[in-house]
């Protein structure tokens, strides 16, 4: 077995080029939110709140963007049971809340995308947004708000 393998990382550009255009895609739907971005250990990388997006949403963003990094899938949708679990396990750093996407190039987690403040719908527009920025990330085409 290797002892070393090499990393696939998201940069601070990419970073900034995903959260560019989730900002575009907010101001399009006229939703403001605030969206996060983080690397594949969960630090933040980027952050925006627009104007108008609620103050708690700083919180259900970030956590959103972490537990799809960390357990690499879509958040939403999760049984209800698992997730209380999860939450509680993770001193509530885990959510359930929809619209976190892993930022995933060649098969492997580089990152993820929480966007919130909207509707779940809108929050998952906004997220897919920021992918769609990235290259090569896989874009969730049949994610679906839950």
């Amino acid at each position: 077995m290797a002892k070393v393998v090499p990393h696939w990382r998201l940069t601070h550009e990419g970073a900034l080029a995903a959260l560019n255009a989730a900002v575009a895609k907010a101001t399009e739907i006229k939703a403001p939110m605030c969206i996060a971005i983080c690397d594949d250990g969960g630090n933040m990388l980027a952050f925006a709140r627009m104007d108008g997006a609620k103050v708690l949403s700083i919180d259900s963003a970030t956590a959103k963007a972490k537990t799809a990094s960390s357990m690499r899938v879509q958040t939403g949708g999760q049984d209800e049971k698992i997730a209380t679990k999860m939450s509680f396990a993770t001193q509530g750093k885990y959510t359930n809340l929809n619209a976190g996407l892993p930022i995933i190039v060649n098969g492997v987690t580089i990152g993820g995308v929480g966007a919130g403040s909207g509707t779940g719908a809108q929050d998952l527009e906004v997220s897919k947004a920021a992918l769609a920025a990235i290259d090569g990330a896989e874009r969730f085409a049949d994610a679906k708000a839950f």
